[in-house]
């Protein structure tokens, strides 16, 4: 039976990822983001799409509003948004404190608060029982990410993810987390990486090789399915062995 799933930053990346391997089950899938054009031109069998500012409440219940008409239930929450302000053009010079402000706020605004906000809107629409809220986070949670920012704004999810699990527990809902490690193939950071940099995020892998988004995408695949049923409040690490270190 076709499920209804919920992707935040489906256009491009790990969310594209996966929202091409529920279509691929012949689930019926809305992608979530900012630029329309983007959603649009990820080229998703069968999917709907829907443009808004998920930092933005009034934006976010317009996106409750469409699901509740359009899908009605949501058996696959799955929160992709988001990003590193600290690669933005605006992110440094002026003022340092401004530049810090910046900064802290806007990787707050993109990878915490997108996804708080989405799953509180759509939080009562979910199966019960079967329902799952998966999180994106990354291995900067555990051991920093060079500007301090990004890896807070990631960590604040696994408190948020862990709290929400007791919560909807009783209603046979399961709350998990996904962290990857180094993955190519995304505009996470703006462009190329450097060679020697790649070379040192690959060698830091047990496995010998950067991560994909399919990586990720089989991962929270599995999370959803029924054979994940009785995983809950869990973080998961898809980088290779890199977060224990090599």
């Amino acid at each position: 039976m076709a499920r209804n799933i919920v992707i935040s930053g489906g256009g491009t990346g790990i969310g594209l990822a996966a929202a091409r391997v529920f279509a691929g089950d012949g689930d019926r899938v809305l992608l979530l983001g900012r630029r329309r054009e983007v959603l649009e031109k990820a080229g998703v069998p069968g999917a709907e799409v829907y443009a808004a500012d998920l930092a933005e409440p009034e934006q976010v219940r317009g996106v409750a509003r469409f699901v509740a008409e359009e899908f009605g239930t949501v058996d696959v929450l799955v929160h992709s948004a988001g990003g590193n302000a600290a690669f933005a053009p605006d992110a440094e010079g002026g003022d340092p404190l401004d530049a810090a402000a910046r900064v802290w706020s806007g990787n707050f605004r993109q990878n915490t608060l997108t996804a708080v906000l989405l799953t509180e809107a759509l939080k009562d629409r979910l199966a019960d029982p079967g329902g799952r809220v998966l999180f994106l986070s990354s291995i900067a949670a555990f051991r920093g990410s060079g500007t301090g920012s990004y890896a807070a704004s990631k960590a604040a999810l696994h408190p948020y993810a862990h709290d929400l699990a007791r919560r909807l527990g009783p209603r046979g809902v399961t709350v998990n987390v996904v962290a990857p490690g180094y993955i190519e193939d995304t505009d996470f950071f703006g462009g190329p990486v450097e060679e020697a940099r790649r070379a040192q995020l690959v060698a830091e892998t047990s496995t010998g090789r950067a991560g994909t988004p399919g990586d990720v995408a089989a991962t929270l695949h599995w999370l959803a399915s029924p054979a994940a049923g009785h995983i809950t409040s869990q973080i998961i690490q898809v980088n290779g062995g890199a977060e224990r270190g090599h």
